[in-house]
């Protein structure tokens, strides 16, 4: 039975990608099945295939979707920004997430949308290797970003102490890109009289303790130093570590405040596994198709942030006692939506029909 959520997810989607009647379908039953069962594996996915075809049809038919249809991500990119009313400037976070599928590794460099209530997957590249990314793949996943956003839309590029390096940083100063990255406290800063001290050195040259310490200089890596002066904030952690911030923009300060937004991709990384859809479960090893499976999550995920977007409206989640909100965001819109198909389908595809592009959107 054809409910009202595939039809407008088959005639939005229609608009946006290349692909057959039956293909568009499947891609529909994907992402349904995917918000409802919290799985991407395949087997659960085909009990949700409509159709008196035996589960076993069902399950090949997914298999061969995943195996001869290639989404277009920087199509999809444009849908979630559009769906999602991000045409505005934006904070980005870039992280990388991995497991391992058998003897095989997945490793995923993550270019992510944080803003106070989404957390949403934007662009990614799938490393053929462990480990941490190189500066040429940062950059080229920049490129693409940039190739489809003007470097005015970005607010804030939030990064962990893995993405440092000068020449990386040089790129993002070329481009006018702001950023707040945390460096580590061995890397070595020429000051503006041209001596070079080590951080750790300037840390405790200042006696700081918990407030914050201010530097500025040339930052110093295996590439050489930055072309460019960078403003660097630091303060004592808890556990005794020093919280380094290097940014291109006047207020460290304010950079060093606004680090802590990068959070917002390790809350998107548990959305998508353990606390939300369960990503980890598929047993798809090879590139395409986990570049397609993505983009199939991350139209689960931009479904459910319009459906808690309907139920909240201008309200506040709730806070326990403890001062945390009782849940994310994005769990207020999965509960919603997964309700909706089952009992409003009406309501689940007006929920997605709302700011859903009614033409293919243009690519600049």
């Amino acid at each position: 039975m054809f409910s009202a959520c595939h039809a407008a997810l088959t005639g939005t989607l229609g608009q946006q990608f290349a692909l057959s009647k039956s293909r568009l379908l499947t891609l529909a039953v994907l992402i349904m099945g995917v918000a409802q069962a919290r799985t991407v594996n395949l087997t659960h996915l085909a009990s949700h295939v409509p159709g008196n075809a035996t589960h076993a049809s069902a399950y090949r038919r997914l298999q061969r979707f995943f195996q001869f249809v290639r989404l277009d991500t920087d199509r999809m990119a444009q849908l979630v920004v559009h769906m999602l009313n991000l045409e505005r400037k934006k904070c980005l976070a870039l992280d990388r997430t991995n497991w391992k599928i058998g003897a095989t590794d997945v490793n995923i460099l993550m270019l992510a949308i944080v803003t106070r209530r989404f957390r949403v997957p934007l662009m990614w590249s799938l490393l053929p290797h462990q480990g941490n990314s190189d500066t040429d793949q940062r950059i080229a996943l920049m490129r693409r970003y940039l190739a489809l956003f003007p470097a005015a839309s970005i607010e804030l590029l939030l990064a962990d102490r893995e993405f440092i390096g000068t020449r990386w940083m040089n790129f993002l100063q070329q481009h006018q890109i702001p950023f707040a990255i945390r460096v580590k406290d061995d890397m070595t800063l020429t000051l503006a009289d041209g001596q070079t001290w080590s951080l750790a050195t300037l840390l405790r040259r200042k006696r700081a303790r918990r407030v914050a310490a201010l530097l500025q200089g040339r930052l110093n890596g295996t590439a050489g130093a930055t072309k460019e002066p960078l403003q660097l904030a630091a303060k004592r952690l808890a556990d005794g570590q020093w919280l380094i911030v290097a940014t291109n923009r006047h207020d460290a300060r304010q950079a060093l405040n606004d680090y802590r937004r990068r959070w917002g991709i390790e809350c998107l990384f548990g959305d998508a596994k353990t606390r939300g859809l369960n990503l980890e479960d598929t047993r798809l090893r090879a590139a395409e198709k986990l570049d397609c499976l993505l983009v199939v999550v991350t139209l689960a995920i931009t479904w459910a942030y319009r459906c808690a977007t309907r139920t909240m409206v201008m309200k506040a989640i709730a806070r326990k006692t403890h001062g945390r909100r009782q849940k994310s965001w994005f769990r207020v819109g999965l509960d919603a939506l997964r309700r909706w198909i089952i009992n409003d389908p009406h309501r689940a595809s007006h929920a997605w029909l709302e700011k859903a592009p009614r033409r293919p959107l243009s690519f600049p």
